[in-house]
C-alpha cells in the first residue's frame, strides 16, 4: 500500500524519534543544573548553526526551483533561520556572552557536524528526500527546544525576550508543516522521492544533533 504524504511524514519522525536518553545535556538544563558557561556555549555554537542552516536552506530553495511545494518550504525555513538568529541575541546576552567573545569563539567540531550535514544536504539530496529527513529531526528539535525554554523561566529565571529563540523553535508550525506534506505529496506524486535515501538522511541528521549535545555536555 502506496503512503499519503502525511502518513509517510508520520511514520518517518515515529521511526526516527531519538531515545530520550541519549541526551545528555538537555535534562541537565531542565532540572537547572547546568551553569551559565554551559547555556553561554549552547548559545555561541547555535550563532554559527543558524547561520549555516540559513544559507543551506536558501541553496535547497533555489535547487528546488522545479518543484515549486518544495521552494516555498526550504524559503520558508530560511526566513525561519534569520528570524531565529535576531532573537537568539537576546538569549547570549543573559548568558553573559560578549560581543568579544562572540567574535573570537572558537566552534567545536561535534556541535558544527550537524550544520555541515545539512549544507551536505543541500549539495547532494534530492529536495524532497531532504524535506523528509529534515521534518523528522525537526519533531526532536522541538521538543528539546521547549524543555529549555520552560527550564530558562523556572529555574534560571530568564525574561521571556532571553527566551523566545528557544520558544520560536518549540511552537508549532502548522503552516511550515503543510508546506512539508505539500511537498512531499507534490514529490510522491512524480515519483521524485526515495523514502530509503531520506531515512538514511534523517538518522544521520539524528546522529550528529546527539553529537551536538554531547559535544557542549563537556562545559558542564
Amino acid at each position: 500500500m502506496t503512503l499519503s504524504a502525511a502518513e509517510l511524514l508520520a511514520s518517518t519522525t515515529a521511526r526516527l524519534a531519538p531515545d530520550p536518553l541519549a541526551n545528555p545535556l538537555v535534562p541537565v538544563i531542565a532540572r537547572g543544573g547546568a551553569n551559565r558557561e554551559t547555556l553561554a556555549a549552547l548559545a555561541l555554537e547555535q550563532r554559527w548553526v543558524i547561520a549555516a542552516d540559513q544559507r543551506s536552506f536558501v541553496h535547497l530553495a533555489e535547487r528546488a526551483a522545479d518543484i515549486p511545494t518544495a521552494a516555498v518550504f526550504f524559503a520558508s525555513l530560511a526566513e525561519g533561520e534569520t528570524l531565529a538568529g535576531e532573537r537568539l541575541d537576546a538569549f547570549a546576552q543573559a548568558c553573559g556572552v560578549t560581543a568579544e567573545r562572540t567574535r573570537t569563539h572558537e566552534p567545536r567540531p561535534g556541535c558544527q557536524a550537524y550544520p555541515a550535514y545539512v549544507s551536505w544536504l543541500a549539495l547532494n539530496a534530492s529536495p524532497a528526500d531532504a524535506i523528509l529527513a529534515l521534518s523528522a529531526n525537526f519533531a526532536a528539535w522541538g521538543g528539546c527546544c521547549a524543555r529549555i525554554a520552560e527550564a530558562l523561566r523556572t529555574h534560571y529565571a530568564f525574561p521571556d525576550e532571553a527566551c523566545a529563540f528557544f520558544d520560536f523553535f518549540a511552537q508549532p508550525a502548522p503552516d511550515l508543516d503543510a508546506r512539508a506534506t505539500a511537498a512531499v505529496q507534490e514529490a510522491l506524486e512524480e515519483g521524485r522521492l526515495d523514502a530509503a535515501a531520506a531515512r538514511r538522511y534523517g538518522r544521520l541528521l539524528q546522529a550528529y544533533e546527539a553529537m551536538f549535545w554531547n559535544a557542549l555536555e563537556e562545559t558542564l
